[in-house]
């Protein structure tokens, strides 16, 4: 989450009209994030998250994306909901831009995860993968190695000048990527992002998913590589084994992984670090400095893709 456009109290009283939600009390930017503009909304009925629809997500996705959340919410996955308009419709207009009013969830999320969490959250992307398997729309994924090039096509010019030789070692990996990327894993709606500051904790009890903005079809194992980077590596970013092992026994205990997909996992890793490493450097080279926009350091990436570059073995992933 962050704020890449700024809305007037009048701009923003105007747009709740067309929702059954009171009157506004206060609001406030959310800067965390990178993807979308956000509000932490108190109205005279509650709590709700207003979203600015910005850069990667376009509007014809949206329908794509709330009706996931309507659609897993009524499965049983504790997730965000989009509150209809007065006229019934999901989305409207705010600042020029697509925007949504979410419900808000209780909880917060977790900046040093344990192992206990970690199984929780494999236990959710299993859950995720399960309830997901008959939403009725598809929606490809924009983030696979096609579109990775196109970042790599904005940054490649000066990534060297974040790490010599950062080229070099880029184009190989995607030669490598490209050669060897499976094509026959199974597959369905994956979330893409379960990063931490996408799941709310109550204890260690998990207590919601949130933002499904890059939510796509693509390989279940892949949505569970992004998690292994996402949430296994420590600040020094060393490889927690441990927190590694309770993840992937959380997702074993609601789906199997067929043997193909445990295979694949290092692989999969790999792929999902370029992935965010490359949004990263995209942005840190490209986006403005500005007060309310966090932009993530790439070299956090640059070191978790050489790590899995060197894992021989899933057992090094304590699968």
């Amino acid at each position: 989450m962050a704020v890449y456009t700024d809305v007037s109290e009048g701009e923003l009283e105007a747009f709740l009209k067309e929702y059954q939600v009171g009157d506004l009390l206060s609001y406030k930017g959310i800067a965390e994030g990178s993807e979308n503009s956000n509000y932490m909304l108190h109205t005279t009925k509650g709590a709700y998250i207003l979203t600015l629809y910005e850069k990667r997500v376009e509007r014809q996705d949206l329908p794509f994306f709330l009706g996931l959340m309507e659609h897993l919410a009524k499965k049983g996955i504790v997730c965000p909901l989009p509150v209809q308009r007065r006229d019934g419709q999901l989305i409207g207009t705010l600042a020029d831009r697509a925007a949504a009013l979410i419900t808000f969830l209780e909880g917060v999320w977790i900046r040093k995860p344990n192992a206990t969490q970690c199984r929780e959250v494999g236990r959710a992307l299993a859950g995720l993968h399960l309830a997901g398997a008959d939403f009725p729309m598809s929606r490809p994924n924009a983030l696979q190695i096609e579109g990775w090039r196109k970042l790599w096509a904005g940054a490649r010019d000066r990534a060297d000048e974040v790490e010599p030789g950062l080229v070099a070692e880029i184009d190989r990996e995607f030669a490598e990527l490209e050669r060897d990327w499976p094509t026959d894993l199974p597959g369905g709606i994956i979330h893409a992002d379960l990063f931490p500051d996408n799941v709310f904790f109550l204890g260690n009890e998990l207590s919601g998913l949130i933002d499904f903005y890059f939510a796509c079809n693509d390989f279940y194992a892949y949505d569970l590589a992004i998690c292994l980077n996402a949430w296994c590596f420590e600040k020094d970013q060393s490889y927690n084994l441990t927190k590694s092992a309770a993840l992937l026994s959380g997702y074993r205990s609601v789906r199997p992984l067929s043997d193909a997909e445990a295979e694949a996992l290092p692989l999969l890793a790999r792929g999902a670090a370029l992935r965010f490493m490359l949004t990263r450097l995209y942005d840190w080279l490209t986006i403005p400095d500005g007060e309310l926009v966090l932009k993530r350091d790439p070299h956090e990436f640059i070191r978790r893709l050489r790590f899995h570059r060197r894992i021989r073995s899933t057992a090094e992933y304590g699968l």
